[in-house]
């Protein structure tokens, strides 16, 4: 036989054998498919017999019904699990929003107190600068509305009204606070630019304390006194300024120009003379020794020399002048300048 003869019979074989297979594969699951079938179809009866003459109920039921009424009622039980979950988590956010809301409003709260006590301070502010600005004579210019408006604690600085959109008073009184400080801050400008001229001015004059410090005292004052040396009367042209002691520094009392620096045996001793603006000189006598020379610049407050009992003089201390032009004055009036001025600001 040929080769092609061998081959085909050799296929038809296994087609067979396969055919066979497929068959007994089939049977046997159409045969469990059946067995199955007949299981869950087959019927069964329950029977409710009453303990009395009453009539005997017979409920006829199948495996398959059985296997519904479980899968449903395992449903059930799973949904409520499920849905329990679900409330639980639910419920434990909605009592975290809840808690989180509380936190927000007591902060609100605390935002609007703060709010309250900020344009109550600015109400304060508000007063207190439109006095200086009416005795400088300026003004801040159509802010002079302090009525309280009516509903709210935060309207009673500033006439505000219930806005149609509803938004809080309280956000119209910060905006109307903001409004003001902006309108009030040429007016400070203002004040800053007068406060700087009068610093200036006040470096400019006789005007601070001659011992560095503000330490010491007056021993004697301008005006008629008793001479320590012959027992009469005479006008003492300055004031004496003594810390008991040598060596004080002693300072300048205005900006200026050192004019002399000398000794005067018979009376100053050890004396510097400085010219200032606006006609003003001042002396400083009895100087243990300089520390400043003729011509030179001189700023407030710098060291020109210490406390010494130079010249004519019974103890250590400062003898202190101020002259306008050819005129002695009582520089008492002058080195009280600032506290008169902190006095009446105050």
């Amino acid at each position: 036989m040929t080769p092609v003869h061998d081959y085909k019979r050799f296929e038809n074989n296994l087609v067979k054998k396969v055919k066979g297979v497929a068959k007994v594969a089939i049977g046997a699951v159409a045969a469990f498919f059946v067995a199955v079938f007949r299981a869950i179809t087959r019927r069964y009866t329950v029977v409710f017999v009453p303990h009395s003459e009453k009539k005997v109920y017979n409920l006829h039921i199948t495996v398959f019904s059985i296997l519904c009424f479980v899968l449903i009622l395992a449903g059930f039980v799973g949904a409520f699990f499920w849905y329990g979950t679900s409330y639980n988590t639910a419920r434990g956010g909605l009592a975290d929003k809840d808690n989180r809301l509380k936190d927000t409003q007591a902060s609100l709260d605390q935002l609007r107190d703060e709010t309250a006590n900020l344009l109550r301070s600015a109400g304060v502010f508000k007063s207190a600068l439109s006095e200086t600005l009416s005795a400088l004579g300026t003004d801040i210019g159509g802010q002079n509305n302090n009525s309280p408006a009516p509903g709210g604690d935060l309207s009673s600085i500033f006439d505000i009204k219930e806005t149609p959109e509803g938004i809080l008073r309280e956000i119209e009184d910060v905006r109307r606070l903001a409004g003001y400080l902006a309108s009030a801050e040429e007016p400070v400008r203002q004040i800053g630019s007068l406060l700087g001229s009068q610093s200036a001015l006040l470096t400019e004059i006789p005007s601070i304390w001659p011992i560095k410090g503000g330490i010491g005292h007056i021993s004697m004052f301008f005006g008629q006194n008793e001479n320590p040396f012959t027992g009469q009367y005479y006008i003492h042209k300055g004031i004496d300024l003594s810390t008991y002691r040598q060596g004080d520094p002693i300072v300048s009392t205005a900006d200026g120009q050192v004019v002399s620096v000398e000794y005067d045996g018979g009376g100053m001793g050890n004396n510097v003379i400085i010219r200032h603006k606006h006609g003003f000189y001042t002396r400083y006598g009895h100087m243990q020794y300089f520390r400043v020379k003729a011509g030179q610049r001189i700023q407030q407050g710098e060291v020109i020399g210490y406390i010494g009992n130079t010249g004519l003089s019974t103890g250590p201390h400062v003898h202190y002048e101020v002259h306008i032009g050819s005129d002695v004055v009582d520089p008492y009036k002058y080195i009280t300048i600032r506290s008169s001025i902190a006095r009446s600001a105050r």
